[in-house]
C-alpha cells in the first residue's frame, strides 16, 4: 500500500467496514423480505417486542446476527450477546441467575447465541428448563442445519426461521450504501459495473462483499486531486483472493449438497464426485456430507440394495475416526457406489403415505387380536383373541388383518422391479427367501 493510501485511511484502517456499517434498524437492512416485509409474522413480533425463543438458520453474511442486534436495540428486554466459540456453561448459568432477578422485576431477558451449532449437547441442555419456565428467551444464529446440530429437546422449544442467501441486487444496495456512508470525506470513483462485479462475486455474502470492497479501496490509487480511483486490475486481484477464501467456507452449502444428492439419484457418478470435491475443497463438514449419504441410502436406494445403508453408516464412522484429508477417498468410494446402485424410493413413498393417514386420523383403534392381554381384565375384553401366529402357517403368512378397519385395504408399500427389491413383488411374495 502506498504512503498516500495509508495516510488517507489511517483513521479507520483497523475498523472493519462490515461492523461499522451494520444496520441499526430496518432502513438499511436489505434482503429477507420473506421474513421481514410488511405483514410478516417475524417483523410483527419484533415491532411488538414480543418475540419467542427462536433460531435463525441461513448461509454466512445473510443478516442473521445483524437482525439479532436490531432486536437488541428495539427491545425493552435485557439483551445478552454470546458467541458459542468462547462461552462456557458457567457463563450461561451466571446470566440465567441474573435473568431470575430480572423476572422478579418484570424484565425479560433475551440471550443471543451466535454460532449456536458450536455448543455441545450439555451446553444446549442448560437452557431447557429456563426456556420452559419463561426465565429467558433464547435467540440463536447458525449456518448449520438445526435438525442435525441442535438437540431435539431444544429444537422443540424454539421457532426456526430460515434465512435465504442475499440476491445480487441486495448486495449491490449494501455496496452503494457503503460507498456513501462507509468512507467519510473521501471521494471515490467506482463505476456501477465494477460494483456489480463485486456484488456478483460475493455469492450472497454481505460481510464478504464489504470486506472485498474495503480491500479494493484500501489498495486503490489516490490521484493528485485527492480522488481515489478504483481500477479493474485491483478488483480482479481482490476478487480472486476473496473467492479462494470464500470457497473454503463453503459458500454454496445448500446448492452443492442438493447437486450431490440429485446426481447420485440420477446414477451419475462423475457429476456426484465433482460436487463432492467441490464441497470437500470448500471446507464442508465431512460428517455433514456423510449424514446426507446415510439418508440417501434409504431414501433413494432402500431395498433395491440393502448394503447401501451399511456402507453409508460405515463411511460416517470412518470419517469420524480419521477426518480430512484422509477420508476424502472414503466418501468418494461411497458416493460412486451409491450412484451406481439400483434405486428405489418405495420406503420413502410408503412412509409418506402412512404419515398422511396417521396425521389425518391417529385415533384408529388397534384391532383386538393384535393387542397383548397383559391382565385378566384385558383377556375378558378379548384382547389377543383371534391372533394368528405366522410361524404356524405356510410361508409364515396368514390372512389376519393387521391394519385398522378404516385402512384395511390400503397399500402403503409397493416394491419396485429394481435390484434386490424385485424379489418382494407380489408374484414372489411367499417364497420366504
Amino acid at each position: 500500500m502506498s504512503p498516500e493510501v495509508t495516510s488517507l485511511f489511517s483513521g479507520f484502517v483497523h475498523a472493519n467496514l462490515a461492523d461499522r456499517l451494520r444496520p441499526k434498524d430496518f432502513v438499511t437492512f436489505f434482503g429477507q423480505e420473506h421474513l421481514l416485509s410488511s405483514g410478516k409474522i417475524l417483523l410483527e413480533m419484533i415491532n411488538k417486542d414480543d418475540i419467542p425463543s427462536m433460531i435463525f438458520w441461513g448461509p454466512p453474511g445473510c443478516g442473521k446476527t445483524t437482525l439479532a442486534k436490531i432486536i437488541a436495540k428495539k427491545t425493552k428486554a435485557c439483551f445478552v450477546d454470546f458467541s458459542a466459540v468462547n462461552t462456557t456453561v458457567k457463563d450461561i448459568k451466571d446470566v440465567i441467575a441474573k435473568a431470575h432477578v430480572n423476572v422478579a422485576m418484570g424484565v425479560k431477558t433475551i440471550i443471543f447465541i451466535d454460532e449456536i451449532h458450536r455448543f455441545n449437547k450439555m451446553q444446549q441442555d442448560v437452557f431447557l428448563p429456563y426456556i420452559e419456565d419463561g426465565s429467558i428467551i433464547l435467540l440463536g444464529a447458525t449456518t448449520e442445519n438445526p435438525s442435525f446440530e441442535i438437540n431435539n429437546a431444544l429444537l422443540s422449544r424454539v421457532k426456526v426461521f430460515i434465512f435465504e442467501k442475499l440476491k445480487d441486487s441486495d448486495i449491490l444496495k449494501i455496496l452503494n450504501n457503503a460507498i456513501k456512508r462507509g468512507f467519510e470525506n473521501i471521494n471515490i470513483t467506482i463505476t456501477p459495473e465494477q460494483l456489480s462485479l463485486i456484488a456478483k462475486n460475493a455469492s450472497g455474502d454481505a460481510r464478504g462483499a464489504l470486506t472485498t470492497l474495503e480491500m479494493i479501496i484500501l489498495n486503490s490509487k489516490k490521484e493528485k486531486d485527492g480522488v481515489v480511483v478504483v481500477e479493474d486490475h485491483t478488483i480482479a486481484q481482490c476478487i480472486t483472493r476473496k473467492m479462494l477464501m470464500y470457497d473454503k467456507n463453503g459458500e454454496l452449502h445448500y446448492d452443492l449438497i442438493s447437486a450431490l444428492h440429485k446426481s447420485m439419484r440420477n446414477s451419475d457418478p462423475d457429476a456426484a464426485v465433482y460436487w463432492l470435491a467441490r464441497m470437500l475443497e470448500a471446507g464442508e463438514d465431512v460428517l455433514y456430507i456423510a449424514r446426507r449419504l446415510i439418508r440417501f441410502s434409504s431414501e433413494d436406494i432402500g431395498l433395491a440394495n440393502i448394503k447401501a445403508l451399511e456402507l453409508a453408516v460405515n463411511a460416517y464412522t470412518a470419517c469420524h475416526y480419521i477426518g480430512m484429508p484422509e477420508c476424502n477417498v472414503i466418501l468418494t468410494q461411497t458416493v460412486i457406489y451409491l450412484s451406481l446402485s439400483p434405486k428405489s424410493n418405495s420406503s420413502y413413498l410408503a412412509y409418506n403415505l402412512a404419515k398422511n393417514d396417521a396425521k389425518e386420523d391417529g385415533s384408529n383403534s388397534v384391532p383386538l387380536w393384535l393387542r397383548n392381554p397383559e391382565t385378566k381384565l384385558m383377556k375378558d375384553l378379548n384382547y389377543g383373541k383371534g391372533y394368528k401366529y405366522a410361524h404356524d402357517y405356510d410361508n409364515c403368512i396368514t390372512d389376519m388383518q393387521c391394519l385398522p378397519e378404516k385402512y384395511k385395504n390400503k397399500k402403503y408399500y409397493t416394491p419396485t422391479k429394481y435390484g434386490e427389491e424385485k424379489q418382494y413383488r407380489k408374484d414372489n411374495i411367499g417364497d420366504n427367501k
